[in-house]
């Protein structure tokens, strides 16, 4: 794959790309990874300040790179914001986690991460869709949900139950919409590391934790780099309600 003399590839030249939750983490490193191989990438997020932050970033290497502000959970601001702007690529990374044992998971937390998590995933993807259908373009829709949407652990009630209905929502979408030639896939990262949960894992019990990966180690947001591209570009055209588990062996460690 060769690159221009900005260092960019051309991979997903000509494509205009969506991500939610682009303001911080994982949704700033897709943005900045789909903009590094061609594509035209709208950042979406509540923090405006932090996304013309990555925005400059990317236009510093030779991206191009616009933003939003966006609240996932607001049908009606979706509606208004993307009613105009039709993606090849919808990258849907804004999520919210609670940790409490299931008997302190109050009611309005629980909504909170539902309406983020699961709801907000399907309300962006059902937008950006019919504008995919309408012009006859097609398209990539890559949900992120998480190994916690296959496998539970402890005191994560809403986090996980909101990634495993995104799991199933994936599916549900890839079959109905598989005729406009959109395809819909989820990643499930294992624990990747970034600057809200470094503090964490170099604990005694997120080391504990990262003892029980296979691997012995958390991922880092590279390490998901082949899976988005793969599903973002032809490279995964057959590809649609597949799920693509990337961390380190997390999922078959022995119980």
């Amino acid at each position: 794959m060769t690159e221009n003399s900005h260092g960019i590839s051309p991979a997903l030249q000509g494509k205009a790309a969506l991500v939610t939750g682009a303001s911080a983490g994982l949704g700033a490193h897709f943005a900045k990874l789909l903009a590094a191989h061609g594509a035209a990438v709208t950042l979406a997020a509540r923090r405006a300040d932090k996304l013309s932050q990555t925005c400059a970033e990317i236009r510093a290497k030779g991206g191009l790179a616009t933003s939003i502000s966006l609240d996932v959970t607001d049908a009606d601001a979706i509606a208004s914001a993307l009613a105009e702007a039709p993606f090849d690529i919808v990258i849907n990374n804004a999520g919210i986690a609670a940790a409490a044992t299931a008997f302190d998971h109050d009611a309005a937390t629980f909504d909170q991460v539902m309406d983020t998590n699961l709801k907000g995933a399907f309300l962006v993807a059902r937008q950006t869709a019919q504008s995919m259908a309408a012009q006859g373009r097609g398209g990539s829709i890559i949900n992120i949900a998480s190994i916690l949407g296959k496998r539970v652990s402890g005191q994560v009630a809403a986090y996980a139950a909101s990634k495993a209905g995104l799991v199933q929502l994936t599916r549900v979408l890839a079959l109905e919409w598989a005729r406009y030639g959109i395809r819909v896939n989820a990643l499930c990262p294992g624990y990747i590391e970034t600057d809200l949960n470094r503090d964490f894992f170099a604990s005694e019990a997120g080391q504990a934790l990262i003892r029980r990966i296979p691997q012995r180690r958390l991922g880092q947001p590279e390490d998901l780099d082949g899976a988005i591209l793969l599903l973002a570009s032809d490279m995964g055209r057959f590809m649609t309600g597949s799920e693509i588990v990337v961390d380190g062996g997390h999922l078959v460690s022995s119980l």
